[in-house]
């Protein structure tokens, strides 16, 4: 009955407002579960710095945000997975808080909840790479924690993101290292496992890589990305689904 009485004032407090910032706050309601007192600071998570110019006006871009963002959700994926794997050690621990938060994990958890309509409904421009869903997600976790403190970041995390679109107990039985995994494979089966930066370019997000992985002298995969260390887990994980290797 309570939880009815907050969700009826939090709806009547955006009803008053005008029909741009209505819309913005319903969606950000429906991620996020609560009003946010500064929108501004929401609006400023999804603003990439290669788009912090628009129409001749300066915005505030996400960076400080991602930055912020990025400590909070560690601290709480590591207080969240010491908790509830009491038997593990640090090694498991440290390789499961990096596969919740690596960049693919990440991409896929911003899209599940929603960043990217909000993106749309605050009409701002957005340069699209393998970062961009990602970087923003991390930098909403900054704004969260900013606008809420770390108690209702947590929360948000743990029961609105966890919970509805993570399987953290597959994810942290999962190897993500593709390229560490192609390398075993080659040395066991004694075949040689080489990788080759085909180009780098600079883009207004940055520099931008691909490179291909080939197996004794066959091309097996080609991958792209931000890194080249992104680029050679991409064509790994195409070599190994060719090679038929689990």
């Amino acid at each position: 009955m309570k939880v009815n009485r907050i969700f009826k004032k939090a709806i009547d407090k955006i009803r008053l407002l005008s029909h741009k910032d209505r819309e913005s706050y319903l969606l950000l309601y429906s991620i996020l579960g609560y009003v946010p007192n500064d929108i501004n600071l929401y609006i400023m998570a999804m603003t990439h710095s290669s788009s912090s110019h628009s129409g001749g006006k300066k915005l505030s871009c996400n960076e400080r945000l991602e930055f912020l963002g990025d400590a909070v959700l560690s601290s709480v994926i590591s207080d969240y997975l010491y908790s509830n794997f009491e038997k593990e050690r640090e090694g498991f621990l440290s390789k499961s808080r990096s596969n919740l938060v690596c960049r693919e994990t990440l991409n896929e958890l911003a899209v599940d909840i929603g960043i990217e309509k909000f993106l749309t409904v605050c009409g701002l421009p957005y340069q699209h790479n393998s970062y961009v869903y990602g970087n923003a997600f991390e930098a909403l976790v900054g704004a969260i924690y900013i606008d809420k403190g770390y108690k209702q970041c947590r929360r948000f995390l743990l029961d609105r993101v966890f919970s509805r679109h993570l399987d953290v107990e597959a994810l942290v039985r999962l190897d993500k290292n593709y390229k560490s995994r192609l390398i075993e494979w080659g040395q066991k089966r004694h075949s040689n496992v080489e990788f080759r930066l085909v180009s780098e370019e600079l883009r207004k997000e940055g520099a931008y890589f691909v490179s291909e992985v080939y197996v004794d002298g066959q091309h097996c995969g080609t991958g792209d990305g931000f890194s080249k260390r992104e680029s050679q887990q991409k064509a790994s994980r195409q070599a190994l689904a060719k090679l038929g290797i689990s």
